[in-house]
């Protein structure tokens, strides 16, 4: 089908509607412009339903099979409808019978598209990287991510920006090229957290024992799993101390999560080991030498 066939087709819309009027006693002038309003509306108010109806739901559809998030849903089905709206005003243009109107419009904003191009580069770069940020899903809503020294909770995803809450109660403004030029650490990706935590004790000590107390206690405590088990591993040997780092996993963990679980843990290792005498050293040093003092007979006694 060639491009003029659908234009005469909308033209014939609006010559019919105007002959119509024309026939039910207005002037011929006012049936004309009226014509073609009424064919532009009805065009419009069509396309525009009609593409709503049919094309919002297979997108819905579509987006659902993908598993992408509604948060990420709402901007896409916004800009699925900006397009149908496009479409439904090309449409009643065309209908209305201004054909060179599309013509000169395209051009309009085929310049208008190059100049905002070059003045907004930094908005286009966030916007794609808001795409990519959807598509590639790094992080979610809620999801405790670490960047560029940076922390805190992902509480809203746009398509520029995003906002995350740190764990000082401020809200971050971030925008999307930050978060995909560089590297995202999404300690929570997986559901689950390992944490180490080291201990350190004197040498002296039993280790066999510090390793047995520093398990049980990972054991004991409901939030750590079982399932990858508790472990220890003796990782230093250090000036005044011999570190024996526990590595533990907790589950479906949150930054006050980790915090907490990791807080109680500790304190309960060191009530035990102070329980069955096990010494838990602090950083010591032993300084030897000879101080030599000069020109002591040169300095007289004060006078009484």
């Amino acid at each position: 089908m060639s491009v003029g066939a659908p234009l005469q087709a909308g033209i014939g819309l609006s010559d019919s509607i105007a002959r119509f009027l024309a026939g039910v006693g207005l002037p011929d002038a006012a049936a004309g412009l009226l014509g073609q309003a009424l064919a532009f509306l009805v065009v419009f108010a069509v396309v525009f339903v009609v593409g709503r109806s049919v094309l919002l739901p297979v997108a819905t559809r579509m987006m659902d099979s993908r598993g992408l998030e509604t948060h990420a849903q709402k901007p896409l089905r916004r800009l699925l409808v900006v397009v149908v709206g496009f479409a439904a005003v090309t449409a009643a243009f065309g209908a209305a019978g201004y054909p060179n109107f599309l013509q000169s419009l395209a051009t309009i904003a085929a310049a208008a598209t190059l100049a905002i191009g070059f003045a907004m580069q930094d908005v286009l770069k966030n916007f794609v990287a808001g795409i990519f940020i959807y598509t590639d899903k790094p992080f979610k809503i809620g999801d405790w991510i670490q960047w560029d020294g940076n922390s805190g909770v992902v509480e809203d995803i746009s398509f520029r920006v995003s906002r995350v809450r740190t764990f000082d109660n401020e809200l971050l403004t971030v925008p999307n090229s930050a978060l995909t030029d560089g590297v995202i650490k999404n300690p929570v990706a997986k559901d689950k957290l390992r944490l180490q935590v080291p201990f350190g004790i004197g040498y002296d000590d039993d280790t066999e024992r510090a390793t047995e107390i520093i398990v049980e206690e990972a054991e004991a405590h409901a939030d750590i799993l079982e399932d990858p088990a508790p472990s220890v591993r003796l990782t230093e040997l250090g000036d005044s101390s011999v570190t024996l780092t526990s590595r533990i996993w907790i589950e479906d963990p949150s930054r006050a999560d980790f915090v907490k679980t990791r807080a109680e843990y500790v304190q309960a290792v060191k009530q035990r080991f102070d329980e069955e005498g096990i010494n838990i050293p602090y950083p010591n040093r032993t300084l030897g030498g000879e101080l030599t003092v000069a020109g002591l007979q040169e300095v007289s006694p004060a006078d009484d």
